[in-house]
């Protein structure tokens, strides 16, 4: 079997399992929108993924991505959040790949799905920091916490 065919053919597995790991690992952002938001976010991301595939290419990923980084950046999720979601995917499609393909194309195949995940994890981070750079961070107020500096010099 092709890993085209795969993948399809395994998206509801795939998706369902990567559901319940996201939900026993608790993430704030994504028990905050629910199984169902969470399910059709991994379900857009996987669709991505078998593009990505059919047509060996990585601009579908990146975009995406792009999109997701903006999305979840404004929605308050943490980074980390949205990449231990996206290596549950990543994690549960190996499963699959590995029940069903055979070891001589066994590293054609993770090495097609792995770099399709990994350059949107890395875009995802590019994007993510991007984002938190820009925003304004409120200033210290140094000048509280050196006020009593004065009177700790006096007493020496």
């Amino acid at each position: 079997m092709d890993i085209i065919s795969l993948l399809e053919k395994n998206k509801e597995k795939v998706i369902e399992d990567s559901c319940r790991q996201i939900n026993d690992v608790k993430l704030k952002g994504y028990t905050k929108v629910g199984s169902s938001i969470t399910k059709q976010k991994l379900t857009s991301l996987y669709k991505k993924v078998i593009e990505c595939a059919s047509k060996k290419e990585l601009m579908p990923m990146l975009h995406y991505t792009e999109k997701i980084a903006k999305e979840r950046f404004a929605s308050g999720y943490d980074l980390h959040e949205v990449q231990t979601a996206i290596n549950a995917l990543e994690e549960n499609i190996w499963q699959i790949i590995f029940k069903n393909i055979k070891p001589d194309k066994l590293a054609e195949s993770l090495g097609l799905v792995s770099s399709i995940l990994g350059a949107g994890k890395d875009n995802l981070a590019r994007n993510y920091v991007a984002l938190a750079t820009q925003t304004k961070a409120s200033a210290i107020n140094l000048q509280s916490l050196l006020s009593g500096s004065e009177s700790i010099a006096d007493n020496s």
